[in-house]
């Protein structure tokens, strides 16, 4: 009996050896879930050993306060709990709302803009030296409240009437330029994209008056616009008019040309014409002159005397009258004299045709 209950004695363990082990396995449950269960609050992140980096950003860490040089890529990674912190650091395009900036204009007119968007980047060569430098927050000091800084220096060196309507369409240029000397300067990291401006609000009252006033400029505005259709159609018009007598002269000038072209042509007829029929009569002429002139010779070579007296024998021959006298037998007879007379007449003859010719 007493051997029995010493081995069921030893059998059961003790009430103490139970509790370590339940210890223990809590111990390791602790550890298994500060390894495997990473956390995205600062307090888990700094007990828990794996981190998860999202896309886009890169790790920063501290130890002890001391901002470490060592930059991690998206992922998981590993760090000590408790000792080393861990915040993700955008190195990607992120915009910035500044709202609510109030200022004050070159003539006193407190004006207040509601919202202004900077896009911006950091560059992640340059997360190291920005973060040393300005800390987490280092858009605050070069974004947030230079944005308020500039905005202010150029509400006071412009009036109402520039920063509402003259220079509005300016101001992003004038931010963003702004705002990127000084980071070029102080922290080259930190890259702005672009600034937004939105309409800053004014006092209802001057605004009903800006109201008014662009009321007024746009009827003037409709008012020169319809002037400008009215000159474009009466220029319109005016072309159209010029075009019209400009066609109507080109036809008169085409008909015009036309008439003395055929005009001209008619007079070149009538002179080739003319040409031809002078040319007929000349060679008439020529041919008449010709023939007088061989007639002429003809004749000339004819009248000598002894045709002459055969003429003359011919004649009286012909003659059936003959008349008795004492004139009679020298006027028959003497031929040679009627012949000599009447061959210096052929020849009196002969030079008056000449001298005509």
């Amino acid at each position: 009996m007493d051997q029995q209950q010493e081995r069921a004695g030893a059998q059961v363990p003790p009430a103490g050896d139970s509790s370590a082990i339940l210890s223990v396995f809590l111990a390791f449950i602790g550890i298994f879930a500060m390894i495997l269960i990473p956390s995205a609050s600062n307090i888990n992140s700094s007990l828990s050993i794996l981190h998860q980096v999202p896309e886009g950003h890169v790790g920063v860490y501290w130890r002890g306060g001391a901002l470490l040089d060592t930059i991690t890529g998206p992922g998981f990674h590993l760090k000590l709990p408790l000792i080393t912190q861990y915040e993700p650091v955008q190195v990607t395009l992120q915009t910035d709302q500044v709202t609510d900036i109030p200022c004050g204009t070159k003539g006193g007119v407190m004006i207040n803009f509601e919202k202004i968007e900077v896009v911006n980047r950091l560059r992640k060569e340059y997360v190291y030296e920005t973060l040393h430098d300005y800390g987490v927050q280092y858009d605050k000091t070069w974004i947030y409240d230079k944005i308020h800084h500039e905005i202010n220096q150029f509400c006071s060196s412009h009036s109402l009437q520039q920063v509402y309507i003259d220079v509005f369409d300016q101001i992003d240029e004038k931010m963003k330029d702004a705002l990127q000397v000084d980071c070029t300067q102080y922290a080259p990291g930190i890259e702005i994209i672009s600034v937004r401006v939105t309409k800053p609000t004014i006092p209802d009252s001057i605004r009903q008056n800006f109201e008014q006033m662009e009321e007024e400029r746009t009827k003037v505005l409709i008012a020169i616009e319809r002037q400008k259709v009215a000159e474009k159609e009466a220029e319109t018009d005016k072309k159209m008019a010029i075009s019209e007598a400009e066609k109507n002269s080109n036809v008169s000038k085409i008909l015009m040309e036309q008439k003395l072209m055929e005009r001209e042509s008619a007079r070149r007829q009538e002179e080739i014409e003319n040409q031809m029929y002078l040319a007929r009569q000349k060679s008439l002429s020529d041919a008449d002159f010709y023939r007088l002139m061989k007639e002429a010779e003809a004749n000339e070579l004819m009248l000598t005397p002894q045709y002459l007296e055969l003429k003359f024998i011919e004649a009286i021959a012909d003659n059936t009258k003959i008349f008795f006298g004492d004139k009679v037998p020298s006027m028959i007879f003497d031929q040679r004299l009627l012949g000599s007379f009447l061959q210096e007449v052929s020849k009196n003859i002969s030079r008056e045709i000449r001298a005509a010719a």
